[in-house]
């Protein structure tokens, strides 16, 4: 017997079926970090049919984010992030309940994001001492963890490889965020979206995000140094390994609700366990 779906989602549904599509409406999904990484995850959820999805950034959009980040184009320039991948998401799916939260998550600040909420936490944060903030206090809750490491400095997407934060081998970040983890007493598990690519730097090119030079034009307001951060380095990276990476940590939700809604038998990533709880 055939089994009507919405029509935005009959493709997925084919794959699926239809009770991992109602798993995937009812299940609630935070992503905290909405650059090269946080946005194509949030968008590719919300086209795979979650129905309940916070965004969280504290950033504006600034015109060096247009190579790789989904909200950042010539016209949003100067926007909130979070309040413009929202409006796009809202578009794509309306029947979807967007929460686009303006503000940086910390410690002091957690108790304003309502992670008991959620069913998923992505962690696609950029600022470690922010990122071993959500790791350390979602793994309180029931939500299941899956965090992105460092996608600078990487040309090929191939090389992206998901394992436990504990197995993961050759990216710096991922080395800093478990010896984080192991100051702070954490011993809990999380799958991880990392690659062990590092290129040079490229010294000669011009980074004036931070800076009295700012790229971003005059039409935001002169806030552009203060907003873009005035950080110690800026590295290069590309669309295709951010978005990729994006990618897989939404493909690791919908495989994990289809795994145990749908009678998929595969694992949905190389780390076991997945949960962050322990």
């Amino acid at each position: 017997m055939s089994v009507k779906v919405n029509p935005l989602f009959q493709r997925l549904s084919l794959l699926t079926g239809a009770r991992t599509m109602e798993a995937l409406f009812r299940t609630r999904v935070q992503v905290f970090g909405l650059g090269g990484v946080g946005s194509w995850c949030a968008e590719a959820l919300v086209r795979s049919g979650i129905g309940h999805i916070t965004l969280v950034d504290s950033d504006r959009v600034c015109v060096t984010n247009i190579n790789r980040q989904v909200q950042a184009t010539t016209r949003t320039v100067g926007r909130v992030k979070a309040e413009v991948l929202g409006e796009r998401l809202r578009e794509i799916n309306g029947a979807c309940t967007v929460r686009a939260l303006n503000r940086v998550f910390s410690r002091e600040t957690a108790a304003e994001f309502g992670l008991e909420e959620a069913d998923y936490v992505i962690d696609a944060i950029d600022s470690l001492t922010y990122k071993l903030d959500l790791i350390e206090l979602a793994s309180q809750t029931k939500a299941r963890l899956y965090a992105s490491m460092g996608t600078a400095l990487k040309l090929d997407p191939t090389q992206l490889k998901t394992a436990d934060i504990w197995e993961s081998r050759g990216c710096p970040l991922a080395r800093l965020v478990r010896s984080g983890l192991r100051k702070r007493g954490f011993r809990g598990h999380f799958t991880v979206v990392y690659s062990p690519e590092r290129l040079p730097r490229h010294e000669e090119i011009e980074t004036a995000c931070g800076s009295a030079q700012c790229f971003c034009p005059s039409r935001c307001g002169g806030e552009g140094p203060e907003w873009c951060g005035a950080k110690k380095v800026i590295n290069g990276s590309a669309v295709t390994v951010t978005a990729a990476a994006g990618m897989i940590l939404a493909s690791l939700v919908v495989r994990d609700l289809h795994a145990r809604y749908g009678g998929a038998a595969a694992p949905v990533a190389e780390a076991a366990p997945a949960a962050v709880h322990g």
